[in-house]
């Protein structure tokens, strides 16, 4: 039914390594689900081989040597040919209500993706898949966890028609999850909110695997990622972007709040007019204003 897939980073850091062996662990525990992980980072390819999930080494790469975008689209669709695909960060540990989420919104949509806001939580050791397993991990990301604001997607899960030609955008850096968003608004079929039905959780790392220990955010392929989707106006497109919402398994119209209502203006000038200075003018606005998401 669906393909879950990811460019892991180098398994050589020993708490990166748990972190991403316990997310990708869940994934396989997961009914009817095929796993697809790309690159050739260090550690990878044994890691696949013990979990029993496809592996793809050969990607096509960014100058800095991050897998392309368009290239993992393309040869895990190649791979697995499923009806429903799911781009996941491999830190993302999941559970069974993301396939009742996919199920519901197929059943309701032919073109949708569902994203959603995740839970950051502190793991250090490797999980214990034992009976009972999901309900212990829920239960401590609500009690030691805290749900992470609006401001970014972990994963995006869609049907094969959707998605089908991406920009060659760089894995791990800045704007390409915004451009996913766009996409789906500009193009007409649903960006669904699913955070209320689906609970995802954050094993929570620092940036030590990037060039120079950097967030994403402040590199320079994040600059290119940015020029690929279109310009800062289209890479503020966040979860408050959302049209739609999943909520026990229903896809309903977003409920507005202040944030919200300003993004609504905000990226009506870029999807009705095609306007990125409106845009932008919006956006310096709601700075001045000090409102906040």
């Amino acid at each position: 039914m669906l393909t879950l897939f990811s460019a892991p980073k180098p398994f050589t850091d020993p708490h990166i390594a748990t972190i991403q062996r316990n997310a990708i662990a869940s994934w396989t525990k997961l009914p009817g689900v095929s796993v697809v992980l790309l690159g050739e980072e260090p550690g990878l390819a044994e890691t696949a081989q013990s979990l029993g999930v496809i592996h793809i080494p050969q990607v096509p790469r960014s100058p800095s040597g991050a897998p392309r975008m368009d290239a993992m689209f393309r040869l895990t669709r190649e791979a697995s040919p499923t009806p429903l695909y799911a781009i996941v960060n491999a830190d993302i540990i999941l559970f069974e209500d993301m396939l009742t989420a996919a199920q519901n919104a197929s059943a309701q949509r032919q073109k949708f993706v569902l994203m959603g806001q995740r839970w950051d939580v502190d793991l250090a050791e490797a999980l214990d898949f034992s009976a009972g397993w999901q309900t212990r991990l829920r239960e401590t990301a609500q009690s030691a966890g805290s749900l992470h604001r609006p401001a970014g997607s972990d994963y995006f899960l869609f049907p094969a028609a959707c998605y089908e030609d991406i920009p060659p955008f760089t894995i791990g850096r800045a704007g390409w999850d915004n451009w996913m968003i766009y996409h789906a608004r500009q193009s007409g079929f649903a960006a669904v909110d699913a955070t209320a039905d689906v609970m995802i959780i954050h094993q929570n790392h620092n940036y030590a695997h990037l060039p120079g220990g950097k967030p994403h955010y402040d590199h320079p392929e994040t600059e290119e990622n940015i020029r690929l989707a279109g310009g800062r106006a289209i890479t503020r497109f966040t979860l408050l972007d959302a049209d739609k919402r999943l909520q026990n398994g229903h896809i309903l119209p977003q409920k507005l709040n202040s944030a919200r209502l300003w993004r609504r203006l905000e990226a009506w000038s870029l999807l009705s007019l095609g306007s990125a200075r409106l845009s932008n003018a919006l956006w310096r606005l709601r700075k001045k204003m000090g409102r906040r998401e």
